[in-house]
């Protein structure tokens, strides 16, 4: 009898952990579909794994060691383990944890990520190529995909590492994206939610280089991209998008539903002085105007943001600012992060540290604020028809997402009496209900 814990050698398997950002995920994504092009099995639990590659996240204190406890549990579990993702730029931080890592690369690494791999555990000789389809192995349910439009970032935040360890911007050609998309659109997806490091800086790494597209001449930029996006008949969602003047240039787009009314744009504060401190870009900008004429533009605009509290030197009047400025700008969907010190980040040195029961007082005041003014925008929805996508069943309930609600991150509708609707179904529903952050549906 064969020894169920002997390892195969004709069907190398390898086990995946993946952590951090929808960023990472894609890279994830782009790693699998490299192995099983080329022979490799994928192992759902440590056990059945010849070895496990996790890719990891390095943003802040918190991701670290969760990503330093991953390897560690993978290292426990299976005993041969490479690392990848953006803790990787600091293989002595990993290493003085877990010397027994069998490799370790930086993010966005696939091919070496793929020569470590072959080095531990060879490459197959007879690997099934027509296992994989099109679009690549996703990590994301049917429906739904991130599109990666660039890797990187040019801005210079004083709180963030980002361009440490993912490097500057570099953008995909526009037609190179193009491609990904209506593969994915073929495969069945219908939501396609474009993410990089900055949305609305696509192409400028590139001077906006001109390709031919299906007889046309497009641009490598946010505005070309969003208008091709916006004709493959899916929802198109915009992530990370920073408030540059041209962004004004999509919201038509939006208004006639080619692109669905949904910013996520990442604000991290009201203040102008705590911006100035943070040296985010567009900080100059009148942000509530602009607020303001993208909703007379496009009254169904959902507009989503992050926001830090307890940045080094926030005073007790520069949080209020940011309070009023959130009053003013009544925001769909909100999130708070109390401010952490990330190693190698300037903010540190910039002013005194914000004490800790500051911060959480501060968070908590934002966060009670926020709910109430979502509380108050969902309300207003009762006894509307909207259009939904679902995203799983639980019993006779679907649980599904309007064009406002990105997965994951956003509120979710409740669909009663769903019997009949799958995940990934279109539907429309008449909303009969709302709580600060969802809302509840009946079949239309």
């Amino acid at each position: 009898m064969k020894d169920p814990t002997e390892r195969t050698v004709a069907t190398p398997s390898v086990g995946f952990v993946s952590l951090g950002c929808p960023k990472a995920l894609v890279d994830s994504e782009r790693i699998i579909s490299e192995l099983k092009m080329r022979g490799y099995g994928i192992s759902p639990d440590y056990g059945g794994a010849d070895l496990v590659v996790v890719n990891t996240c390095g943003f802040i204190d918190s991701a670290i060691d969760e990503s330093l406890d991953a390897i560690g549990e993978a290292l426990q579990q299976n005993g041969r383990v490479i690392v990848t993702g953006c803790l990787g730029v600091k293989p002595e931080t990993i290493l003085s944890r877990h010397p027994k890592v069998l490799a370790v690369t930086g993010p966005h690494a696939t091919e070496q990520v793929l020569a470590a791999v072959n080095t531990h555990l060879p490459q197959p000789h007879d690997p099934f190529v027509d296992l994989v389809p099109p679009a690549g192995v996703r990590l994301t349910p049917r429906h739904y995909a991130y599109l990666k439009i660039s890797e990187g970032c040019n801005n210079r935040c004083s709180f963030c590492i980002i361009p440490a360890l993912r490097g500057d911007l570099a953008s995909r050609p526009i037609d190179e994206v193009l491609r990904e998309a209506e593969q994915l659109v073929a495969s069945g997806v219908k939501e396609l939610l474009v993410i990089s490091q900055d949305t609305s800086a696509y192409g400028s790494d590139l001077r906006y280089r001109a390709v031919d597209w299906k007889g046309r001449r497009i641009e490598t930029r946010f505005l070309d991209l969003a208008r091709e996006l916006g004709e493959l008949g899916v929802w198109v969602r915009m992530h990370y998008v920073y408030p540059y003047p041209h962004v004004d240039a999509v919201l038509p787009l939006m208004a006639e539903g080619k692109v669905l009314p949904y910013l996520d744009i990442p604000f991290q504060h009201g203040s102008p002085s705590v911006l100035k401190r943070m040296r985010r870009p567009a900080h100059a900008e009148n942000t509530l105007k602009r607020i303001e004429s993208w909703r007379a533009q496009c009254p169904e605009l959902t507009l989503r943001s992050t926001f830090i509290v307890g940045f080094p030197g926030e005073t007790d009047a520069e949080f209020e600012e940011l309070l009023q400025w959130i009053d003013a700008a009544q925001l769909d969907r909100v999130g708070c992060f109390k401010y952490s010190p990330v190693e190698g980040a300037t903010a540190n040195d910039i002013a005194a540290a914000v004490p800790d029961e500051v911060m959480e007082e501060r968070h908590a005041r934002f966060m009670e604020r926020a709910a109430a003014i979502s509380s108050a925008r969902l309300a207003k929805r009762v006894g509307q028809t909207v259009q939904v996508l679902v995203d799983r069943m639980e019993g006779s309930v679907a649980i599904a997402r309007t064009a406002g609600d990105a997965p994951e991150i956003d509120g979710v509708v409740r669909i009663r009496k769903a019997r009949g609707l799958k995940t990934g179904d279109f539907a429309h529903v008449r909303i009969i209900g709302a709580d600060d952050y969802d809302l509840v549906a009946e079949p239309q």
